[in-house]
């Protein structure tokens, strides 16, 4: 086996993981998924923006 045969290996090798990992990544049974890992920036923003408002109602009590 010569390094051209090992090089071409390998490259069928990485085709096949990325056409893999594409596929994955647009399956429909990951969109619930990712669709959740998107939105949690905001979910730290409303849960802030509560404590904050919180903290002013009992600062005003």
């Amino acid at each position: 086996m010569d390094i051209n045969t090992v090089r071409g290996l390998a490259t069928l090798f990485i085709m096949a993981a990325f056409i893999g990992l594409v596929v994955w990544a647009y399956s429909s049974k990951q969109k619930k998924t990712f669709d959740e890992a998107a939105n949690l920036p905001f979910e730290d923003d409303e849960a802030d923006a509560k404590s904050v408002r919180e903290a002013e109602t009992k600062k005003h009590d």
